[in-house]
């Protein structure tokens, strides 16, 4: 079963910075372009950090107000993050603004593995690299989001085709797909416990599958079978040690 891949949802007209490029000009990028981020490049075109409206927003927060008495040193100022805060309340490049090391995905990755990313690491747009690890786009939360505009009819028939035929050698019309919204019901009767596992598992990795429906039943509780002993065909047996 295939994912659609990065590299057909993201942007490709990529605004960018240098590590030189001066504060006001990121905040320039920012506005015209009404973005909230962008990647900051080094002269063979690789990411070396990223830079969001926060790290501008950090800046102009951490610029000492002249009128007020100065501070004394505290513990808490010596921490990483405090030196970091502190750096960038002085910047005055994209360089010395930026958020590193960036994170980011590869154009073959695919949007389940951009989107894992994207929400393990809390950030809302990863730069896109090539295979040399140069910049080439960049994916936002809402480019991934497209999957879920994908036509009912296309994941039914993915279903069957990947799932039920390929995976688990059933015929077409052997398991019943109802696709509404997203939503997959898979409905009838299957030989083992197991390729119901499978069946309902392998569903829900499909793109734009919002979720899955149970109403499986099976003849046969294969669960306590040893591996060796089980039956299943295709793909069928790798899916079942995943679960």
């Amino acid at each position: 079963m295939k994912h659609d891949k990065v590299g057909s949802v993201m942007t490709t007209e990529v605004v960018r910075a240098e590590y030189g490029t001066p504060f006001k000009e990121v905040a320039r990028l920012l506005g015209e372009h009404r973005i909230s981020g962008l990647p900051v490049v080094d002269e063979d075109d690789k990411v070396i950090g990223v830079v969001s409206e926060t790290d501008l927003m950090a800046r102009q927060a951490g610029t000492p107000d002249p009128y007020e008495p100065r501070k004394r040193l505290r513990i808490a100022d010596l921490t990483p993050a405090a030196r970091r805060r502190a750096a960038k309340a002085g910047a005055r490049t994209a360089g010395q603004l930026m958020t590193e090391p960036p994170v980011t995905a590869h154009a073959e990755d695919s949007i389940v593995e951009a989107a894992r990313t994207m929400a393990g690491s809390h950030v809302e747009r990863l730069p896109v690299l090539d295979e040399q690890d140069r910049l080439v786009g960049i994916v936002t939360r809402r480019d991934l989001l497209k999957v879920f505009l994908r036509p009912d009819a296309d994941i039914r028939a993915e279903v069957v085709d990947e799932v039920l035929v390929h995976a688990l050698w059933l015929p077409p019309r052997g398991v019943d797909v109802a696709v509404t919204e997203g939503v997959v019901t898979l409905s009838g009767i299957l030989e083992r416990r197991s390729e119901k596992e499978i069946a309902v598992s392998m569903t829900r990795q499909v793109d734009g599958v919002v979720d899955v429906v149970d109403k499986l039943t099976y003849r046969l509780d294969d669960a306590r079978v040893q591996p060796e002993e089980q039956a299943l065909h295709g793909v069928a047996d790798q899916w079942l040690r995943r679960l």
